[in-house]
């Protein structure tokens, strides 16, 4: 169950957002010819796929409860403007409507972001990172989001460890060259 819902995921990430997602196609394939490739990067994962001759890399991170039970995921593709484009996936009993206030090292990080929808896997914020995001993420050390709960409407704080982000940017930039 939970690979089918991890299936999922990865398909409502990749499909809404594409257009701004780093593919390529043609020659340039992954190293050793594979068909998909998988490195960690301290606390963030980069991963990237061909079918069909188009390539798609991401970083991505994952947080899980001690029962098994995601917290959060974020998911990042270079985009054409040269920022990042992805979807965050927070779980549910959240205030919707409140969005999710983002700080990176405790500085804000323009307006909340707006929730998308929820689905069997969680709530879906669409994500959009402008270059100078970009590089404060590459410099931080923690990234805050904070919702609210729906049964309290007080405020929900998720740390996001950016040990590793820089280093798994450039490598996803290396990938989709």
């Amino acid at each position: 169950m939970v690979s089918r819902i991890t299936a999922i995921v990865l398909l409502l990430l990749v499909l809404p957002l594409r257009a701004g997602f780093a593919e390529t196609a043609g020659s340039g394939g992954l190293p050793g010819g594979a068909s998909s490739l998988s490195e960690t990067y301290e606390s963030w994962q980069v991963g990237c796929q061909t079918k069909d001759g188009a390539k798609h890399c991401s970083l991505s991170q994952q947080q899980v409860a001690k029962n098994g039970q995601r917290l959060l995921l974020v998911e990042l593709s270079p985009a054409e403007d040269g920022g990042l484009a992805g979807t965050l996936v927070l779980p549910f009993g959240l205030l919707l409507g409140r969005g999710v206030a983002a700080q990176v090292d405790d500085r804000p990080v323009g307006e909340p972001l707006t929730f998308r929808t929820c689905l069997p896997v969680g709530c879906l914020v669409p994500l959009m990172l402008g270059k100078d995001v970009v590089a404060r993420l590459r410099a931080g050390t923690t990234l805050r989001l904070t919702v609210a709960s729906s049964d309290t409407g007080h405020p929900v704080a998720f740390l996001v460890p950016l040990k590793g982000f820089a280093a798994a940017h450039d490598r996803t930039l290396a990938l989709v060259r």
